[in-house]
């Protein structure tokens, strides 16, 4: 090999490298600024229900912070929030919208990116396959959009 070819193969190893430490440092950088870009919430449930608690702890892994608050008459919160419609074991207010059940979190994402004319989605009752609750199956969630009625519009999107 020549002086040349090694100092050409030298150079392309350094080029390789400092591509990959940018790379790295923009995952963390942008996994950060996402985390942070989530407004905190607060999430109504009933001290005994043992899957909120879970879920609780899946969206604090996701990024999000959570104020937790037990409440014993969950049914209040629902017609307060306006999601009793498509009710589940908890409800949670994050920014200006309301999310029911153990919705995932790329739909809060997606919702609070997108910003939607909508009072919130939710995912009605406690499906096995969703966070809390189970393995996550994809494609197999249907989160619902609530108008500002409290009337279900229709699929937000399914995950």
């Amino acid at each position: 090999m020549t002086i040349k070819n090694t100092k050409r193969l030298r150079h392309h190893a350094w080029a390789l490298c400092a591509s990959a430490a940018m790379a790295m440092g923009l995952t963390l950088i942008s996994s950060s600024v996402l985390a942070q870009s989530l407004p905190p919430a607060t999430l109504y449930k009933s001290s005994t229900c043992g899957c909120c608690t879970e879920y609780v702890k899946y969206l604090r892994a996701n990024g999000m912070k959570i104020n937790a608050l037990d409440h014993e008459n969950m049914g209040a919160i629902k017609q307060q929030m306006g999601t009793s419609k498509a009710a589940s074991c908890h409800t949670m207010k994050v920014g200006n919208y309301v999310v029911e059940g153990h919705v995932p979190i790329a739909a809060i994402r997606k919702m609070l990116a997108e910003k939607p004319n909508i009072k919130g989605i939710a995912l009605p009752g406690m499906p096995y396959n969703s966070p809390g609750m189970g393995p996550e199956k994809k494609g197999s969630l249907k989160v619902l959009s609530i108008n500002r009625a409290g009337n279900v519009q229709g699929v937000y999107v399914t995950l």
